[in-house]
Protein backbone atom coordinates (compact mmCIF):
# COMPACT_ATOMS: atom_id res chain seq x y z
CA UNK A 1 0.00 0.00 0.00
CA UNK A 2 2.76 2.73 1.28
CA UNK A 3 4.64 1.48 -1.96
CA UNK A 4 1.67 2.28 -4.58
CA UNK A 5 1.14 5.84 -2.32
CA UNK A 6 4.69 6.60 -2.74
CA UNK A 7 4.43 5.47 -7.09
CA UNK A 8 1.18 7.72 -7.15
CA UNK A 9 2.59 10.90 -5.32
CA UNK A 10 6.13 10.90 -7.62
CA UNK A 11 3.39 10.20 -10.48
CA UNK A 12 1.33 12.83 -9.92
CA UNK A 13 4.46 15.89 -8.84
CA UNK A 14 5.93 14.93 -12.06
CA UNK A 15 2.83 15.23 -14.07
CA UNK A 16 2.18 18.94 -12.52
CA UNK A 17 6.18 19.66 -13.07
CA UNK A 18 5.34 18.57 -17.07
CA UNK A 19 2.38 20.36 -17.32
CA UNK A 20 3.66 23.58 -15.77
CA UNK A 21 6.88 23.39 -18.28
CA UNK A 22 10.59 23.75 -17.13
CA UNK A 23 10.86 27.43 -18.94
CA UNK A 24 10.19 29.13 -16.01
CA UNK A 25 13.13 30.46 -14.17
CA UNK A 26 14.22 28.57 -11.34
CA UNK A 27 11.92 25.51 -11.87
CA UNK A 28 13.92 22.07 -12.56
CA UNK A 29 13.31 20.05 -15.43
CA UNK A 30 11.75 16.35 -14.78
CA UNK A 31 14.97 14.15 -13.81
CA UNK A 32 13.81 12.19 -17.11
CA UNK A 33 14.45 15.32 -19.44
CA UNK A 34 17.24 17.65 -19.96
CA UNK A 35 16.91 21.21 -19.15
CA UNK A 36 19.62 24.30 -21.06
CA UNK A 37 20.37 27.88 -19.68
CA UNK A 38 20.10 31.05 -22.03
CA UNK A 39 22.93 32.28 -23.63
CA UNK A 40 24.99 34.16 -21.18
CA UNK A 41 26.44 36.44 -23.31
CA UNK A 42 25.90 37.76 -26.95
CA UNK A 43 28.73 35.72 -28.61
CA UNK A 44 27.31 32.66 -27.25
CA UNK A 45 24.85 30.27 -29.18
CA UNK A 46 21.97 28.31 -27.67
CA UNK A 47 22.97 25.22 -25.70
CA UNK A 48 21.85 22.36 -27.99
CA UNK A 49 20.88 19.10 -26.69
CA UNK A 50 19.20 15.67 -28.77
CA UNK A 51 15.64 15.09 -29.02
CA UNK A 52 15.62 12.24 -26.77
CA UNK A 53 17.40 14.02 -23.96
CA UNK A 54 13.96 16.30 -23.95
CA UNK A 55 11.72 13.97 -24.68
CA UNK A 56 11.67 13.82 -27.92
CA UNK A 57 11.52 11.84 -31.32
CA UNK A 58 14.56 12.61 -33.12
CA UNK A 59 12.94 11.25 -36.28
CA UNK A 60 9.77 13.60 -35.93
CA UNK A 61 11.54 16.39 -34.64
CA UNK A 62 13.51 15.92 -38.52
CA UNK A 63 10.15 15.37 -40.25
CA UNK A 64 8.50 18.45 -39.00
CA UNK A 65 11.83 20.36 -40.07
CA UNK A 66 11.85 19.15 -43.00
CA UNK A 67 8.08 19.90 -43.88
CA UNK A 68 9.15 23.43 -42.51
CA UNK A 69 12.05 23.80 -44.94
CA UNK A 70 10.10 22.63 -47.64
CA UNK A 71 7.82 25.20 -47.13
CA UNK A 72 10.04 28.09 -47.61
CA UNK A 73 11.20 28.99 -44.29
CA UNK A 74 14.48 30.06 -44.37
CA UNK A 75 15.69 29.18 -40.87
CA UNK A 76 14.25 27.41 -38.58
CA UNK A 77 14.36 26.02 -34.77
CA UNK A 78 12.75 24.29 -32.20
CA UNK A 79 14.10 24.51 -28.58
CA UNK A 80 12.53 22.35 -25.96
CA UNK A 81 13.13 23.42 -22.05
CA UNK A 82 15.58 26.00 -23.61
CA UNK A 83 17.93 23.48 -25.36
CA UNK A 84 17.98 23.56 -29.33
CA UNK A 85 16.70 20.05 -30.92
CA UNK A 86 15.94 20.73 -34.17
CA UNK A 87 17.35 23.34 -37.18
CA UNK A 88 16.60 24.15 -40.80
CA UNK A 89 19.41 23.49 -43.31
CA UNK A 90 19.92 27.05 -44.09
CA UNK A 91 20.24 28.25 -40.32
CA UNK A 92 24.14 29.09 -40.88
CA UNK A 93 23.61 30.96 -43.71
CA UNK A 94 20.39 32.95 -42.55
CA UNK A 95 21.00 33.43 -38.51
CA UNK A 96 22.81 36.27 -38.39
CA UNK A 97 21.24 37.83 -41.39
CA UNK A 98 18.67 40.73 -40.13
CA UNK A 99 15.27 40.13 -41.37
CA UNK A 100 12.21 41.70 -41.87
CA UNK A 101 9.93 40.87 -38.96
CA UNK A 102 6.64 42.74 -40.29
CA UNK A 103 4.20 42.87 -37.61
CA UNK A 104 6.21 40.37 -35.42
CA UNK A 105 7.33 44.05 -34.32
CA UNK A 106 4.01 45.05 -32.53
CA UNK A 107 5.02 42.26 -30.35
CA UNK A 108 8.10 43.80 -29.40
CA UNK A 109 6.80 47.46 -28.80
CA UNK A 110 3.94 45.01 -26.39
CA UNK A 111 7.62 43.48 -24.59
CA UNK A 112 8.78 47.29 -23.95
CA UNK A 113 5.40 48.06 -22.83
CA UNK A 114 5.82 44.93 -20.26
CA UNK A 115 9.30 46.10 -19.77
CA UNK A 116 8.13 50.03 -18.44
CA UNK A 117 4.95 48.66 -16.76
CA UNK A 118 7.31 46.24 -14.33
CA UNK A 119 9.85 49.30 -13.75
CA UNK A 120 6.64 51.21 -12.67
CA UNK A 121 6.75 53.47 -15.63
CA UNK A 122 3.76 52.25 -17.54
CA UNK A 123 -0.12 51.93 -16.24
CA UNK A 124 -1.90 49.81 -18.65
CA UNK A 125 -5.03 51.29 -17.61
CA UNK A 126 -4.23 55.10 -18.24
CA UNK A 127 -5.50 57.17 -20.86
CA UNK A 128 -2.88 57.72 -23.27
CA UNK A 129 -2.94 61.58 -22.41
CA UNK A 130 -1.33 61.54 -19.39
CA UNK A 131 1.88 60.16 -21.72
CA UNK A 132 1.44 62.58 -24.37
CA UNK A 133 2.60 66.08 -24.45
CA UNK A 134 -0.04 68.55 -23.84
CA UNK A 135 -1.93 69.88 -26.69
CA UNK A 136 -0.92 66.04 -29.11
CA UNK A 137 -4.49 65.25 -29.99
CA UNK A 138 -7.90 65.62 -28.77
CA UNK A 139 -9.93 64.89 -26.14
CA UNK A 140 -11.32 61.69 -27.96
CA UNK A 141 -7.79 60.21 -28.59
CA UNK A 142 -6.30 61.37 -25.46
CA UNK A 143 -8.74 59.43 -23.39
CA UNK A 144 -7.69 56.09 -25.44
CA UNK A 145 -6.39 53.74 -23.05
CA UNK A 146 -2.33 51.76 -22.76
CA UNK A 147 -4.24 48.79 -23.08
CA UNK A 148 -6.72 49.15 -26.21
CA UNK A 149 -3.60 49.73 -28.00
CA UNK A 150 -2.27 47.13 -26.79
CA UNK A 151 -5.38 44.84 -27.53
CA UNK A 152 -6.25 47.05 -30.67
CA UNK A 153 -9.47 48.09 -29.30
CA UNK A 154 -9.19 51.88 -29.51
CA UNK A 155 -11.86 52.45 -32.13
CA UNK A 156 -9.61 53.91 -34.60
CA UNK A 157 -10.02 53.30 -38.03
CA UNK A 158 -8.05 50.55 -39.90
CA UNK A 159 -6.28 50.41 -43.48
CA UNK A 160 -4.15 46.91 -43.03
CA UNK A 161 -2.06 47.96 -45.95
CA UNK A 162 -2.59 52.22 -46.38
CA UNK A 163 -1.04 52.75 -43.21
CA UNK A 164 1.76 50.52 -43.87
CA UNK A 165 3.04 51.10 -47.56
CA UNK A 166 4.37 54.60 -47.21
CA UNK A 167 6.31 53.84 -43.89
CA UNK A 168 7.59 50.64 -45.85
CA UNK A 169 8.44 52.38 -48.79
CA UNK A 170 10.21 55.18 -46.35
CA UNK A 171 8.43 58.20 -47.23
CA UNK A 172 6.24 58.05 -43.67
CA UNK A 173 6.04 61.90 -42.35
CA UNK A 174 5.12 61.48 -38.50
CA UNK A 175 3.37 58.15 -37.64
CA UNK A 176 2.16 59.15 -34.05
CA UNK A 177 0.93 62.17 -35.34
CA UNK A 178 -0.97 60.53 -37.90
CA UNK A 179 -2.78 57.93 -35.62
CA UNK A 180 -3.76 60.79 -33.10
CA UNK A 181 -5.77 62.24 -36.20
CA UNK A 182 -7.68 58.64 -37.32
CA UNK A 183 -11.26 58.86 -37.50
CA UNK A 184 -12.60 56.75 -34.26
CA UNK A 185 -15.86 54.70 -35.22
CA UNK A 186 -16.26 52.16 -32.75
CA UNK A 187 -14.33 51.85 -29.52
CA UNK A 188 -13.78 48.27 -28.25
CA UNK A 189 -13.76 47.10 -31.07
CA UNK A 190 -11.20 44.68 -32.91
CA UNK A 191 -9.22 46.55 -36.06
CA UNK A 192 -6.19 45.24 -36.76
CA UNK A 193 -4.59 49.04 -37.22
CA UNK A 194 -0.88 49.95 -38.01
CA UNK A 195 -0.74 53.45 -36.69
CA UNK A 196 -1.91 52.01 -33.21
CA UNK A 197 1.18 50.15 -32.26
CA UNK A 198 3.11 53.31 -33.55
CA UNK A 199 1.38 55.31 -31.36
CA UNK A 200 1.74 53.03 -28.87
CA UNK A 201 5.32 52.81 -29.38
CA UNK A 202 5.32 56.92 -29.04
CA UNK A 203 3.52 56.58 -25.84
CA UNK A 204 5.93 54.20 -24.09
CA UNK A 205 8.69 56.36 -25.43
CA UNK A 206 7.19 59.37 -23.27
CA UNK A 207 6.46 56.76 -20.57
CA UNK A 208 10.27 56.12 -19.84
CA UNK A 209 11.38 59.50 -20.98
CA UNK A 210 13.97 58.52 -23.63
CA UNK A 211 14.03 57.24 -27.11
CA UNK A 212 12.22 54.25 -27.38
CA UNK A 213 15.48 52.49 -29.38
CA UNK A 214 17.43 53.71 -26.53
CA UNK A 215 15.03 52.46 -23.78
CA UNK A 216 14.80 48.97 -25.85
CA UNK A 217 18.45 48.41 -25.80
CA UNK A 218 19.35 48.66 -22.63
CA UNK A 219 16.45 47.36 -20.78
CA UNK A 220 15.69 44.74 -23.11
CA UNK A 221 18.25 44.27 -25.90
CA UNK A 222 21.35 44.29 -24.02
CA UNK A 223 20.49 41.95 -20.72
CA UNK A 224 19.50 38.63 -23.25
CA UNK A 225 22.63 39.54 -26.13
CA UNK A 226 21.14 41.54 -28.68
CA UNK A 227 24.25 44.06 -29.57
CA UNK A 228 23.25 47.35 -31.42
CA UNK A 229 24.93 46.70 -34.64
CA UNK A 230 22.74 43.40 -34.93
CA UNK A 231 19.69 45.09 -36.17
CA UNK A 232 18.04 48.25 -38.18
CA UNK A 233 14.40 49.58 -36.21
CA UNK A 234 13.37 51.95 -38.84
CA UNK A 235 12.00 55.42 -37.71
CA UNK A 236 9.59 57.77 -39.74
CA UNK A 237 11.26 61.15 -41.28
CA UNK A 238 10.56 62.79 -37.71
CA UNK A 239 12.70 60.60 -36.02
CA UNK A 240 9.91 58.10 -34.30
CA UNK A 241 10.26 54.44 -34.21
CA UNK A 242 7.54 52.61 -35.89
CA UNK A 243 5.50 50.39 -34.19
CA UNK A 244 3.83 48.32 -36.54
CA UNK A 245 6.84 47.01 -38.50
CA UNK A 246 9.91 47.65 -39.43
CA UNK A 247 12.54 45.91 -37.12
CA UNK A 248 14.58 43.75 -39.44
CA UNK A 249 16.00 41.73 -36.69
CA UNK A 250 18.71 38.59 -37.77
CA UNK A 251 16.40 34.88 -37.00
CA UNK A 252 19.48 34.32 -34.09
CA UNK A 253 18.13 37.44 -32.16
CA UNK A 254 14.28 36.73 -32.92
CA UNK A 255 14.71 33.52 -31.36
CA UNK A 256 16.45 35.17 -27.86
CA UNK A 257 13.39 37.49 -27.57
CA UNK A 258 11.19 34.12 -27.76
CA UNK A 259 12.60 32.51 -25.73
CA UNK A 260 12.83 35.35 -22.98
CA UNK A 261 9.22 35.14 -23.59
CA UNK A 262 9.08 31.42 -22.68
CA UNK A 263 11.29 31.79 -19.58
CA UNK A 264 8.37 34.18 -18.33
CA UNK A 265 10.27 36.81 -18.66
CA UNK A 266 13.08 36.19 -17.52
CA UNK A 267 16.52 36.03 -18.15
CA UNK A 268 18.88 33.61 -15.90
CA UNK A 269 17.54 34.19 -13.26
CA UNK A 270 17.01 38.20 -14.29
CA UNK A 271 13.62 39.33 -14.54
CA UNK A 272 13.24 42.09 -17.02
CA UNK A 273 9.12 41.39 -17.75
CA UNK A 274 6.76 40.99 -14.90
CA UNK A 275 5.10 37.51 -14.41
CA UNK A 276 2.06 39.98 -14.04
CA UNK A 277 2.21 41.29 -17.16
CA UNK A 278 3.15 38.46 -19.43
CA UNK A 279 -0.48 36.85 -17.72
CA UNK A 280 -1.96 39.41 -18.81
CA UNK A 281 -0.17 39.84 -22.53
CA UNK A 282 -1.01 35.83 -22.85
CA UNK A 283 -4.83 36.56 -21.70
CA UNK A 284 -8.03 36.96 -24.10
CA UNK A 285 -8.85 40.21 -24.73
CA UNK A 286 -12.70 41.19 -24.68
CA UNK A 287 -12.58 42.29 -28.16
CA UNK A 288 -11.13 39.57 -29.76
CA UNK A 289 -10.60 36.19 -27.63
CA UNK A 290 -7.70 35.03 -30.01
CA UNK A 291 -5.62 38.18 -29.15
CA UNK A 292 -3.64 39.41 -26.12
CA UNK A 293 -1.35 42.45 -25.82
CA UNK A 294 -0.26 42.44 -29.63
CA UNK A 295 0.22 38.51 -29.14
CA UNK A 296 -2.23 36.06 -31.12
CA UNK A 297 -3.23 33.44 -28.15
CA UNK A 298 -3.80 29.56 -29.25
CA UNK A 299 -7.99 30.34 -28.55
CA UNK A 300 -11.21 30.60 -30.09
CA UNK A 301 -13.57 32.25 -31.41
CA UNK A 302 -11.14 33.98 -33.05
CA UNK A 303 -11.67 37.33 -35.41
CA UNK A 304 -8.88 37.60 -38.00
CA UNK A 305 -7.37 41.09 -38.75
CA UNK A 306 -9.67 41.45 -42.14
CA UNK A 307 -12.96 40.59 -41.06
CA UNK A 308 -15.13 43.98 -40.79
CA UNK A 309 -17.92 42.25 -39.45
CA UNK A 310 -16.55 40.45 -36.53
CA UNK A 311 -17.02 37.16 -38.59
CA UNK A 312 -15.25 34.66 -35.98
CA UNK A 313 -14.09 31.30 -36.19
CA UNK A 314 -13.52 28.06 -34.30
CA UNK A 315 -10.49 26.78 -35.34
CA UNK A 316 -7.46 27.71 -33.32
CA UNK A 317 -4.16 28.84 -34.51
CA UNK A 318 -2.41 26.21 -33.07
CA UNK A 319 -4.56 23.21 -33.53
CA UNK A 320 -4.04 20.33 -31.78
CA UNK A 321 -1.68 22.20 -29.22
CA UNK A 322 -2.66 23.06 -25.53
CA UNK A 323 -4.90 26.24 -24.87
CA UNK A 324 -1.48 28.06 -23.73
CA UNK A 325 0.38 28.44 -26.55
CA UNK A 326 0.46 31.87 -28.56
CA UNK A 327 2.70 33.97 -30.80
CA UNK A 328 4.42 36.72 -32.65
CA UNK A 329 3.16 37.09 -35.98
CA UNK A 330 4.59 38.67 -38.71
CA UNK A 331 3.63 38.94 -42.57
CA UNK A 332 4.67 36.13 -44.27
CA UNK A 333 5.15 34.08 -41.22
CA UNK A 334 7.83 35.23 -39.42
CA UNK A 335 7.01 33.80 -35.77
CA UNK A 336 7.80 32.59 -32.43
CA UNK A 337 5.68 30.15 -31.39
CA UNK A 338 5.78 29.54 -27.43
CA UNK A 339 3.94 26.65 -25.77
CA UNK A 340 4.62 27.04 -21.93
CA UNK A 341 3.18 24.00 -20.73
CA UNK A 342 5.30 21.51 -23.12
CA UNK A 343 8.75 24.07 -22.91
CA UNK A 344 8.42 24.63 -26.36
CA UNK A 345 9.08 27.35 -28.56
CA UNK A 346 9.49 27.27 -32.50
CA UNK A 347 11.32 30.17 -33.91
CA UNK A 348 10.85 30.28 -37.95
CA UNK A 349 11.50 33.39 -40.62
CA UNK A 350 10.75 33.10 -44.36
CA UNK A 351 8.64 34.31 -47.36
CA UNK A 352 5.23 33.22 -47.37
CA UNK A 353 4.99 29.21 -47.16
CA UNK A 354 1.44 28.79 -46.33
CA UNK A 355 -0.65 27.34 -49.13
CA UNK A 356 -4.25 28.09 -47.31
CA UNK A 357 -6.78 29.28 -50.37
CA UNK A 358 -7.77 31.70 -47.04
CA UNK A 359 -6.83 35.09 -48.64
CA UNK A 360 -6.17 36.43 -45.20
CA UNK A 361 -3.87 33.96 -44.28
CA UNK A 362 -1.59 35.08 -47.30
CA UNK A 363 -2.14 39.04 -46.39
CA UNK A 364 -1.92 38.72 -42.82
CA UNK A 365 -2.36 36.84 -39.28
CA UNK A 366 -5.10 34.01 -39.66
CA UNK A 367 -6.63 31.64 -36.78
CA UNK A 368 -6.16 29.22 -39.62
CA UNK A 369 -3.05 27.98 -41.42
CA UNK A 370 -2.74 24.98 -43.05
CA UNK A 371 1.47 25.59 -42.83
CA UNK A 372 0.92 25.66 -38.51
CA UNK A 373 -1.34 23.11 -38.53
CA UNK A 374 0.30 20.70 -40.39
CA UNK A 375 4.13 21.52 -38.91
CA UNK A 376 2.64 21.30 -35.59
CA UNK A 377 0.61 17.72 -36.47
CA UNK A 378 4.40 16.49 -37.25
CA UNK A 379 6.00 17.78 -34.07
CA UNK A 380 3.16 16.93 -32.03
CA UNK A 381 4.61 12.67 -33.07
CA UNK A 382 7.75 13.95 -31.46
CA UNK A 383 6.11 14.31 -28.24
CA UNK A 384 5.30 10.92 -27.40
CA UNK A 385 4.72 11.48 -23.59
CA UNK A 386 2.25 14.14 -24.48
CA UNK A 387 -1.46 12.78 -25.29
CA UNK A 388 -2.23 15.26 -28.20
CA UNK A 389 -4.56 14.78 -30.94
CA UNK A 390 -4.12 14.82 -34.39
CA UNK A 391 -5.87 17.29 -36.12
CA UNK A 392 -6.09 17.39 -40.10
CA UNK A 393 -6.34 21.09 -41.68
CA UNK A 394 -9.31 21.93 -42.90
CA UNK A 395 -9.64 25.08 -44.67
CA UNK A 396 -11.49 28.11 -44.01
CA UNK A 397 -12.31 30.80 -46.24
CA UNK A 398 -13.37 34.54 -45.36
CA UNK A 399 -15.68 35.66 -47.96
CA UNK A 400 -16.25 38.91 -45.48
CA UNK A 401 -13.39 40.77 -46.45
CA UNK A 402 -14.43 44.66 -46.86
CA UNK A 403 -11.45 46.62 -49.05
CA UNK A 404 -11.46 49.24 -47.19
CA UNK A 405 -10.09 47.91 -44.19
CA UNK A 406 -7.21 46.70 -45.92
CA UNK A 407 -6.91 49.93 -48.49
CA UNK A 408 -8.91 53.07 -47.05
CA UNK A 409 -7.72 55.88 -49.74
CA UNK A 410 -8.02 58.81 -47.10
CA UNK A 411 -5.73 57.03 -44.78
CA UNK A 412 -3.12 56.67 -47.41
CA UNK A 413 -3.41 59.94 -48.50
CA UNK A 414 -2.67 60.98 -45.33
CA UNK A 415 0.83 59.20 -44.70
CA UNK A 416 2.00 61.48 -47.43
CA UNK A 417 1.00 64.81 -45.67
CA UNK A 418 -2.58 65.24 -47.95
CA UNK A 419 -6.15 64.92 -47.45
CA UNK A 420 -8.45 64.78 -43.96
CA UNK A 421 -6.04 62.37 -42.13
CA UNK A 422 -3.14 64.33 -42.97
CA UNK A 423 -1.09 65.28 -39.32
CA UNK A 424 1.10 68.51 -39.04
CA UNK A 425 4.29 66.88 -38.36
CA UNK A 426 5.64 67.64 -34.82
CA UNK A 427 8.87 68.13 -35.76
CA UNK A 428 11.81 68.78 -38.89
CA UNK A 429 11.13 66.18 -41.28
CA UNK A 430 14.02 64.59 -42.90
CA UNK A 431 14.40 63.25 -46.53
CA UNK A 432 12.62 59.81 -47.54
CA UNK A 433 15.42 56.79 -46.27
CA UNK A 434 17.36 59.05 -44.57
CA UNK A 435 17.95 56.56 -41.12
CA UNK A 436 18.03 53.73 -43.57
CA UNK A 437 21.40 51.65 -43.52
CA UNK A 438 23.03 50.43 -46.62
CA UNK A 439 21.19 46.94 -47.59
CA UNK A 440 18.15 47.57 -46.11
CA UNK A 441 15.05 47.26 -47.64
CA UNK A 442 11.74 45.14 -47.68
CA UNK A 443 12.66 41.40 -46.86
CA UNK A 444 16.11 41.93 -45.26
CA UNK A 445 19.67 43.40 -44.59
CA UNK A 446 21.85 42.20 -47.12
CA UNK A 447 25.21 42.78 -46.21
CA UNK A 448 26.26 44.89 -49.21
CA UNK A 449 28.34 47.64 -46.74
CA UNK A 450 30.69 47.62 -43.61
CA UNK A 451 27.32 49.61 -42.24
CA UNK A 452 25.20 46.89 -42.94
CA UNK A 453 23.71 45.95 -39.66
CA UNK A 454 24.80 41.51 -38.80
CA UNK A 455 24.93 39.68 -36.14
CA UNK A 456 28.63 38.33 -35.20
CA UNK A 457 27.88 35.93 -31.95
CA UNK A 458 26.80 32.98 -31.83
Amino acid sequence: MRRAFRLLLVTTVSTALLAIGTTVPGQAAPPDKRSCSAPEAAADGFERASAAEVGMDAAAVQRAVDFASSRLRTNIQIFRNNCLVGSGPLNDVTGNTPWHLWSSTKSIVSMLAGVAVTQGRLDVDSPIGRYLPAGEGDDAHRAITVRALLTQSSGMDQGIIAEGIVPGLGFGVDAPAQALTLPISQPGRFQYSQLGPDLLAYVVENAVGEDLQAFAQRELFDPIGIAPQDYYWARDRTGHTYGFALMFLPPNDFARLGMLMANDGAWNGRRIIGSEYIRQLRTPSEANQCYGYLFWLNNTPCIGPSFPSQQTLNTPMLAGMPDDAYAMVGFLQQNNFIIPSLGIQVTWNGVLGDVSPDLSTILSASTNSELYTNFFRALGEALPDEDLPSIPYEPTFNRDIDVSSFFDPDILLGTLGLGPDAAVPTGPVAPPLSDAPPGCLVFACLPVSPETPRRTGG
